[in-house]
């Protein structure tokens, strides 16, 4: 039932952050990790950059195909991990960019190259370590 709630909480978050409510059809991935931040890294440095600088690099350079979030986890059996949501406009295109095993598609990786600049700056906070994900479908 938590989480249940935790995700309603996530889907309705991403409904205000994105401006508009989640579309049928839609995939949410959440991508629960944790984030170990080299020494001379505050966690607010690290949340600052990602809110402020590696989700809006990720908007310009795919061009709205996924749109991410970082959630932090509360309560229940991830607290303290922090979780990235993926919202992607469809399963089509979740399937163009991540095979069903979950590695990344040709295309993802030619897409992706895009993003090395930002990727090479993210790296330089810490290592992101990923426990699992779901991807979810809206009905």
């Amino acid at each position: 039932m938590k989480k249940l709630i935790f995700l309603v909480a996530f889907l309705v978050m991403a409904g205000a952050i994105f401006g508009q409510t989640l579309q049928k059809g839609n995939v949410i991935g959440m991508h629960v990790g944790t984030m170990i931040l080299d020494p001379n890294v505050t966690y607010n440095q690290f949340k600052d950059f990602w809110i402020n600088k590696y989700i809006p690099e990720w908007d310009k350079q795919l061009q709205g195909d996924i749109k991410l979030v970082l959630a932090e986890g509360d309560r229940g059996a991830d607290v303290n991990c922090i979780s990235v949501m993926y919202v992607f406009k469809s399963v089509e295109v979740r399937d163009k960019y991540f095979s069903k095993e979950g590695s990344m598609t040709e295309f993802a990786n030619t897409q992706f190259e895009k993003l090395s600049t930002i990727e090479a700056e993210f790296s330089k906070l810490g290592t992101y370590s990923e426990k699992h994900y779901t991807d979810w479908i809206i009905q």
